[in-house]
């Protein structure tokens, strides 16, 4: 009788113990994929930022210099 007993106690360990391990693993995973996101984040953000400044410079640039006039075809 204690024979089955440890037996099943010993399968449910296992079983348990499996369990904390593939939860750990998924914890992991989803922290890494969590700290991807974020540097996703941040450079699109950066390079937003970088396109911003870049089409404002090209305005200011236009600004300054006199406007070409387009030839209207008659």
């Amino acid at each position: 009788m204690t024979d089955k007993t440890s037996d099943a106690r010993a399968r449910a360990e296992l079983k348990f113990r499996k369990t904390e391990r593939e939860a750990s693993a998924r914890d992991i995973i989803m922290a890494e994929q969590s700290a991807e996101a974020e540097k996703r984040k941040a450079k699109t953000s950066m390079l937003k930022e970088l396109r911003l400044s870049r089409e404002e410079a090209e305005l200011a640039e236009q600004g300054a210099a006199p406007a070409k006039k387009k030839r209207v075809k008659a």
